[in-house]
């Protein structure tokens, strides 16, 4: 059965066929940064003082993105139930609900929650757009 391909997006390996020599994060770097990242999330409201809704919605989404990283089968997953692929799916869907959290904050005039938001959707996109998720694991 071969492969299917709509557009640019490769269904079956989960890869952006125009970008693929931008390919040069591994999985081993991208799960490095994956935990960087959730880290940083997590500190955000003590780093820049916020309260509120806000803060609930960063605490959320810190702690999902630490789960998910714990989940991953990759090389520093720590429970290896979720396909690396997969991972990568569901980053993707972030980076795109990220955007319309950042649009949420901004019709409530809240300039911070507005570029916040959008900046982590633009680095979670990015970090999407450089994995390599089809590279397999040395461990395999």
């Amino acid at each position: 059965m071969g492969k299917r391909t709509t557009g640019i997006f490769n269904i079956h390996n989960l890869q952006l066929t125009k970008f693929n020599t931008m390919k040069v994060l591994s999985s081993k770097a991208h799960g490095i940064l994956d935990y960087l990242f959730s880290v940083f999330i997590l500190l955000t409201p003590t780093l820049f003082h916020l309260g509120g809704r806000i803060c609930t919605v960063i605490y959320v989404l810190g702690a999902v993105h630490l789960l998910l990283t714990i989940l991953t089968d990759f090389e520093v997953g720590l429970v290896k139930m979720i396909p690396f692929r997969i991972h990568g799916l569901i980053e993707m869907a972030v980076s795109l609900a990220l955007l319309v959290i950042a649009f949420v904050f901004y019709q409530y005039d809240n300039e911070f929650g507005f570029y916040y938001f959008l900046s982590l959707a633009g680095v979670v996109l990015i970090v999407f757009i450089i994995s390599d998720f089809t590279g397999s694991p040395e461990r395999r």
